[in-house]
Formats: C-alpha cells, structure tokens, sequence
C-alpha cells in the first residue's frame, strides 16, 4: 500500500492567518472580562470551531448579539460594509482577518459600482464571502453560477468576479455566455490562485490512486468541490471529516490511496488520517511476510530465462571476469567484453567482492556449467527504459547531434541513437543543420520502436514549452491594476497591441484617450514607449486589457480646477449639427456652440461660418456638471457691429444750392435710403432689381 497526501492540501494562507489571529486574540483576553467573538463561525471545520468555543471564544451571527465593547474577529470570508457600522454602534473592537484576496474583490466591486457598473459574481448566493462581497455594492449584485442565472442578467455594462473557491471552468463557462448575449463586460479572475492549485493537485493525485479520500468540513464549500473533482477521476473517492468517517475496510482492499484536504482543514487532523492508514498498512505487511518467505525459497530452486534481468552479490573479481552469486544453484559468469570501460579502466577498479550487481542473462548455461551474463546488455535495455520512460512523462533528454542525413540529424542519447527531423531541430525556420553538429541539446521523445531500434526526437518541443514557461513567468508577476511599460507594437481598427515585455495586451481605442479617437494612430505611433494600466487579465485564453486613458485624471472629475463660466478657451471644431456646433476643449470634453451662439448676425448654414477641424476662440457661458454639458459662445469672443446714425438736413434757407453735376440722383438718394434698411431686413426687403432702379430714376430725368 502507498499514501499519497497532494500538494497544497490543509490550512491556505488566508485560513492560517484569521486561525493564528484567533490564537492571538485568546492569549490576549485571558483574565479580562470582556466578551470575545466571531461572527459566524470562524472556518468551516466543526473541530476546530469546537476547539476554539472550549478556549472562549464565541460565535454570533450579527454585531447586535455582541456585548457593547467586546471582542470580534472577523473570518476570512469577510463580512459586508453594513456590519463594519453597526460594529462601531456598539463600540466593537474588531479583529479583521478577512483574507488579503477576499478583501481585494471587496474593494474592485465597490469601486466599479461607482463608476457605473452592474457587478456579476460568479458563485454560490448563500455562500458568506458572496454575502459579504454584494455587501461592498449595496447588495444589489447578481450572483450567477448556471447559465440559467448568466442569461437572466439584464444590464448590458457588466463587472465580472468570482468567488475565490469556485472551479476555473464553472467562471469561463459564465464568461462565455455573457460574451455570446454581447454583453459589454469587464473581467476579473478572482479565483485565489491556491484553489486552483489545490483543485489542479488533487485531480493529479486522484488520476493515480485507487481510492481517494477528501478531509474537510461538511459545510466547507472548496472541500466539496475538491470531491467532486477527485469523484470525476477516480470513482472511489469519499468525504470524511476525521479518523471516526474513514472507511478501512475500502482502504484495506487498495494498494494506491490519494488524500486531499480543504482550505480549513487542520493538519494534525490530516496526520491523524495517514497514521491511522500507516498503521493499517503495517499490520498487512506482516501478514505478507511469510508469503514472501516463502516465494524466496521457490526463487532460490528456479534458474533464470535469457534475457532476464537478475541481481546478484559480487564473489570473484579479476581483470578478465567477475563471478556473481545469483541465489540458486549456478553462479553467473560476466565476461570483460560485457562491461563498457572507459581508457584504462580496469574490472578490478570498478568492482569488488561484496558488491551488488546487476545483469542481463545471455545464457542459462555458458558450456562450464555456469550462468552467461552481461553488464553491457543491461545498460542498453536501461538507456531504452528510460528512453520509453521519457516518452510516456513527456520529460526530456540530453542528446549529442553527431551528423546530418536526409531530412535532419542523427543524435546520441547515451547508446541509443535517434532522428530530429530538421523541422523540429528549432522553433525558427531552418534549411541547414550545420551549426547543431557536435551540439548536446535537450530533446523530447517524440516516438519509440524498439523493437526496430527507431526513436524520433524533437528540440522544436523544448524550445517551445521554454518560452511557454517564461510567457508563464510574466502572466503571474502582473496583476491588475498595474501600470508597466509598453511598445506599440501594431494597429488595427479597434485599437492597438502593445508588448509588456514578451506578452501582447490590447489597447482598446476608447481605452486610450478621454476624447473620440476615429483610428489609434491619431494618438499613437508604432515603437512609442507608453505606459498602460492593466484593466483585466483572462489567463486561459490568454489575453490582456490594458488602458492608456486611466493614467490621467477624467476630466470632469477635475473641471472646476481648469474652466469656470465667463473664462476665454481656445478649442478645435469636432462636430457640426443642424442646431449649432461641438467644441472639443480638450480629449474628453467638449462644448456646444449653439447656432444663435455662431454670430451677432443670423446665421442659417453653420458651414459657412465654420468647419470641422477649425481652431475657434469661444467663451464659456455654462457649466452643468450634472449632465456633463458645456455651453459655449463664439459671438461673444467678437466686437459687436456698430450703426452709425444719418446726419440730419440744412435747414432749407441756410443750405446753399449744389451744383448740378454734384446732386445725387432720385435713384441714387433711393438706394442710399434703402442701405440700412437692407441691413436691418436683410432677407425681407430684397435688393432692387436693375429695372426697378432705371424706372424710379426716370422721373428725375424728365426734370431736368
């Protein structure tokens, strides 16, 4: 029997902390009189819970069961923003060990709520770290975890996270149907990067056992999921709480036993699990001995087949053979010549009596009555069990290229040779393998026959998963949230990607700028340096959103510090309307002129006063930051037309009589008594026509 115990099983980080947290707070309230509690119970795992009752430690399920100034810790599931005031009510003093990550979600739901967003958790409603996190937008989140629930979602501006213990593919299966309802939604993976370990271990563990036991709280929601993971691979798998659940009579009857424990499960109660199956597996050993006895007398009566591999104990050494006690009635014989030696090394140097030995059987008789064996053959067979073991680990190999032929290279592994094909000699394209001969390159183990002495190798596979692990490396040193430095790298009508240092992020184009940006070059330039926020990271599809915009403030949360009404700005024409003209002040903010706002005079085709692209000097007239709008004036930045008024008449005796060549004309008086009044009425009195002038000058001709 072997016991396996998965990697990443027992207390994670957060349930350490808020347990040592509790252990703290006992020691420091011993002999006083004040009360002390959780609210709710502190893990889900009753024994521990129990444990921590009997050292004083209460529970209460809200801040209004507590006594006025006593002591709660707050578990690491968190609690909602409600219970932090009603707390402070009571004057409460609050022990908070919610988990870093939880507390994290807490914080980005709480802002996206301000900004605009319907948050969407993924996750089980009743669950309390759910509770507390709709807590943090006003409880008025939408808690999904079937598609039932995704497509009932009725908002459009999403804001999406999960809960910490949820499994990977339940939060893209939510993922999926949200972008298929083309939902505009921001992503976060808030699964806590121990779960998805723990998850990932135990479905290994499981993979390879006969039977698989979970420890964990039967309340414990990441206990459960981790049992339905370990069911999916290995039907024999049971959900215990301690030693008094743990089926032994199951366990007896298997060789490979998986253990994997949940988030809140101690671990004296995980070592009390094995030593309980240890103790079992001892008894059954005993059992066995005899047996074994029994079959080493049978082995001693039998003589080994060839080519079977036999241990043995050195009895004779000299420079032309050595003599092997193989534990039955003949000896075996290994000859110099099945040895590899390496210079002058001699048996003698390597070998001496007492030594064990191991071998290939030649023969059953070499003719003298002994055992033919051979070191060589053996060393062969092993250089091909490892090559076989290479192939089914997908691990890789040192292989030494030692010439080209047709189609790629001949390489060595130890006494076993093999073929790279020439296009998986590297992950570049190659026409030559030159410079790969006399090199040692770590190969995988593409394809074996043995039985034909072939093996196919490929240094394409190392290569490729390399820079699969240090694009790995850079996922997990970024997080979201920071701001990195990025290469434009290229365009598209959408935005444009940007290298963080190996990985391509999307820049959106209403990630880059306040403003309206038609295309992303109008911003950017392809090799420009920028630096970029990292909006959302979506590792199992591999994608990345970045924001360039985040890194300056949004202008109208900051626009009583730059415009007030009555102030002069210069801005450029973006859009022109039937009613009147928008004023771009800056990227993210613009003000209408509105037509009447054009000129002193009336003006009906805007375009022929102004045009797009136009820089104008205009005046702020109102600022209405309730529904983002700017009122701006462009005749109010020009001097108004002047009139000037008709000088009155001589008096009819004092005025002197003009000569006839200087009179005006009755058609020319007309005109000039007609001037202002075109001018006033503009586009009601038309212009007199030619005729009408030479019919009303008539009269003045016939005077003369």
């Amino acid at each position: 029997m072997s016991i396996k115990l998965a990697e990443h099983s027992g207390f994670c980080f957060g349930v350490k902390e808020v347990y040592k947290k509790a252990e703290q707070t006992i020691e420091e309230n011993k002999g006083k009189n004040g009360k002390m509690y959780t609210c709710s119970p502190l893990i889900h795992n009753k024994n521990v819970t129990d444990e921590l009752k009997e050292k004083g430690l209460g529970i209460i399920h809200s801040p209004k069961e507590a006594e006025d100034g006593s002591v709660v810790i707050v578990r690491s599931h968190g609690e909602p923003e409600e219970f932090y005031r009603k707390a402070k009510d009571k004057n409460l003093r609050i022990v908070d060990a919610t988990c870093p990550f939880v507390k994290r979600i807490q914080q980005l739901v709480r802002e996206a709520k301000n900004q605009g967003f319907h948050i969407v958790v993924v996750g089980d409603s009743s669950h309390p770290e759910v509770i507390g996190i709709n807590g943090w937008c006003d409880n008025e989140a939408s808690v999904v975890s079937n598609p039932e629930d995704a497509k009932a979602v009725t908002e459009d501006r999403l804001f999406l996270v999960a809960q910490t213990t949820i499994t990977v593919q339940l939060f893209q299966e939510m993922i999926a149907v949200f972008e298929k309802e083309n939902k505009e939604v921001v992503v976060h993976n808030t699964i806590c990067r121990a779960t998805e370990q723990r998850q990932k271990s135990c479905m290994e563990t499981a993979i390879d056992s006969d039977l698989m036991v979970i420890i964990g709280g039967s309340d414990s929601s990441n206990s459960k999921k981790l049992y339905e993971i370990a069911k999916k691979y290995c039907g024999n798998t049971y959900f215990i709480e301690n030693i008094e659940t743990l089926p032994l009579k199951e366990v007896e009857k298997c060789n490979r036993i998986g253990i994997s424990a949940g988030a809140s499960t101690p671990e004296r109660i995980i070592k009390e699990v094995i030593a309980t199956m240890s103790e079992l597996f001892t008894e059954n050993k005993k059992d066995n001995m005899m047996h074994d006895l029994m079959d080493e007398i049978e082995k001693s009566l039998r003589l080994p087949r060839s080519g079977e591999i036999v241990n043995g104990e050195v009895i004779q050494v000299s420079n032309r053979e050595i003599v092997v006690n193989l534990g039955c009635k003949k000896d075996g014989i290994i000859p110099r010549d099945e040895f590899t030696l390496e210079g002058d090394q001699e048996l003698t140097d390597l070998f001496k009596e007492g030594d064990e030995i191991q071998a290939k059987v030649l023969k059953t008789d070499d003719g003298d009555g002994n055992i033919l064996l051979s070191k060589k053959k053996l060393e062969v067979n092993e250089h091909w069990d490892e090559i076989n073991g290479a192939l089914d680990n997908k691990s890789f190999v040192n292989a030494k290229v030692v010439k080209e032929v047709k189609g790629g290279v001949i390489a060595v592994y130890k006494e076993v040779s093999g073929f790279i094909p020439l296009s998986q000699l590297s992950d570049k394209f190659i026409d030559k393998a030159d410079e790969f001969i006399g090199k040692t390159l770590p190969v995988r183990v593409t394809r074996v026959d043995q039985k034909r002495n072939k093996v196919v190798f490929s240094h394409k596979a190392f290569l490729s998963e390399e820079r699969q692990k240090k694009v790995q490396e850079i996922w997990d040193s970024l997080h979201v949230g920071d701001i990195v430095e990025g290469t434009v790298m290229r365009f598209t009508e959408y935005g444009a990607f940007v290298d963080i240092g190996g990985l391509d992020g999307l820049l959106h184009i209403s990630e880059i700028s306040w403003g309206k940006l038609k295309h992303p070059q109008e911003a950017l330039k392809i090799g420009e340096k920028v630096q970029v926020k990292i909006l959302s990271m979506n590792t199992e599809k591999g994608k990345i959103s970045l924001g360039l915009k985040q890194n300056k403030p949004e202008p109208w949360t900051i626009i009583d510090e730059k415009y007030q009404v009555g102030q002069i700005i210069t801005g450029k024409i973006v859009q022109i309307k039937d009613y009147g003209a928008f004023v771009e002040l800056e990227p993210g903010l613009d003000g209408l002129v509105h037509i009447s706002e054009i000129a002193y005079k009336r003006v009906t085709n805007i375009a022929d006063e102004i045009s797009v692209g136009q820089e104008v000097t205009a005046k702020i007239l109102e600022i209405d930051k309730d529904r983002k709008r700017i009122s701006l004036s462009i005749k109010e930045t020009l001097e108004p037309p002047s009139y000037q008024e008709e000088a009155a008449p001589a008096p009819a005796e004092e005025a002197a009589p003009a000569p006839a060549e200087e009179m005006a004309s009755p058609a020319e008086e007309t005109l000039e008594e007609a001037a202002p009044a075109a001018e006033v009425v503009e586009e009601e009195v038309p212009a007199p026509t030619a005729e009408e002038t030479v019919e009303e000058a008539a009269p003045a001709e016939d005077q003369e």
